[in-house]
């Protein structure tokens, strides 16, 4: 597998958990915001992954031979389908007519684990950047000698 394919697996990956992370800052950040109206209550966003898988010629083609790479991207954001909170808050400025005020259906400790896991997804990703990176310092410092 050429190098310049390592960098863009991981860019990939990275880029992925970078939308990710903006979607839990955005969910978390909104967790406590309350409406009037259930259609106006906040609702959490997941991102939806996708595989991109590519084939390459592993000699320009002369052997038949092949290698599969998979790449991440993007394929959608989706508002969660969880219930939205309904409390009964008649001082409330925002209350409907009824006396109730809605709240948005994040759930912060699902948003934290998520959160972990995509900063930890990025620094893994970050380090095959590095250790590339190194490989490939190694392999020019071997045709110096």
């Amino acid at each position: 597998m050429a190098f310049n394919s390592i960098y863009d697996i991981a860019g990939s990956a990275m880029r992925a958990q970078t939308v990710r992370l903006n979607t839990v800052a955005s969910n978390l950040a909104n967790a406590d915001s309350a409406a009037g109206s259930e259609a106006q209550a906040y609702r959490a966003i997941k991102p939806v992954f996708a595989t991109l898988y590519q084939s390459m010629d592993v000699d320009g083609g002369a052997s038949g031979a092949h290698l599969a790479s998979a790449n991440v991207r993007i394929a959608d954001l989706v508002q969660s389908d969880r219930t939205i909170e309904k409390r009964f808050e008649p001082g409330n400025p925002i209350a409907d007519g009824e006396g109730f005020v809605y709240y948005g259906n994040v759930n912060v400790v699902e948003e934290m684990a998520d959160m972990m896991s995509a900063s930890r997804t990025f620094q893994t990703a970050a380090d095959v950047i590095t250790r590339t990176n190194s490989m490939q310092q190694s392999l020019l410092r071997l045709g110096q000698a």
